[in-house]
């Protein structure tokens, strides 16, 4: 059976990196080397890994990756900590036309 490996890297310049990899030490050790000149990591470098997830399957893996992708940068590190009261605080909606906030409904 095959792995499948959801990460996230942690920037010098403070972005975050979403990824998937079926070998997590080679994809690693190509975004630290700079395989890629035109990957997004190559001139942020150096790189921390600050998450990784394993899926078996690449089709929750993908869905997975894609999810955290949307996500801004503090629901990442959230994430990554393990702080997940901070997650769901910062997963709420936060815009006053939400109907959670909507002082007509009643």
């Amino acid at each position: 059976m095959r792995i499948y490996f959801v990460y996230i890297l942690l920037c010098s310049d403070g972005l975050t990196y979403v990824g998937i990899t079926n070998n997590i030490a080679r994809r690693l050790e190509e975004h630290k080397n700079g395989m890629n000149k035109s990957c997004f990591t190559y001139k942020r470098r150096p790189l921390k890994l600050i998450f990784q997830q394993e899926f078996n399957d690449i089709k929750q893996a993908i869905y997975f990756e894609k999810k955290i992708k949307n996500w801004s940068a503090k629901k990442k590190i959230a994430l990554a900590n393990e702080d997940f009261d901070m997650l769901q605080i910062l997963a709420e909606c936060r815009n006053a036309t939400h109907s959670k906030y909507d002082s007509n409904k009643e």
